[in-house]
């Protein structure tokens, strides 16, 4: 018979768990002076493998054409995506890196907001997976679906 234990070691996914020092209140805080601040995104929610955000549609947002940028976008995917990894870093991790993201575009918007709802699709100790679905919060239309990548950081040896 196998113990629960047993298991954790065999998947190392049930061992990624959302860091208790990672609150809505520390991942608001930290995009203040950065691009996230500069965007307006705010975290609304974060759970197990799960995180959502908001951002607001002014007019800096907008292509010439008048409707959100693709790299609008692309930034609150992303950002949410980051803060989730962040969120659920294996202990002993120092940090994560984006190495892929892909992104299909389905509609757009002018106004309101739009909300990014990332949920993992795998979370290893050397990589994570995220999706992402951005919908304008007005409708609930979903105008992108969004998957990134990110390589975890660890701490490198000390030289000898």
């Amino acid at each position: 018979m196998r113990s629960a234990s047993d298991s954790a070691i065999r998947n190392p996914q049930s061992q990624m768990k959302l860091r208790p020092e990672i609150t809505l209140d520390a991942l608001n805080a930290c995009g203040a002076g950065r691009l996230p601040g500069l965007f307006g995104l705010q975290v609304l929610h974060i759970d197990e493998r799960e995180l959502s955000m908001r951002m607001p549609i002014r007019a800096e947002l907008l292509a010439p054409n008048g409707f959100l940028h693709a790299a609008s976008v692309i930034a609150v995917a992303d950002t949410a995506c980051g803060y989730a990894c962040l969120a659920h870093l294996p202990e002993g991790a120092e940090n994560f890196t984006t190495v892929e993201l892909k992104v299909n575009f389905l509609g757009t918007a002018t106004e309101g907001a739009v909300d990014a709802v990332v949920r993992a699709a795998h979370l290893g100790r050397s990589t994570q997976v995220w999706d992402a679905g951005v919908t304008e919060v007005a409708t609930g239309k979903t105008l992108a679906l969004f998957r990134c990548t990110q390589m975890i950081l660890w701490p490198k040896p000390a030289k000898r």
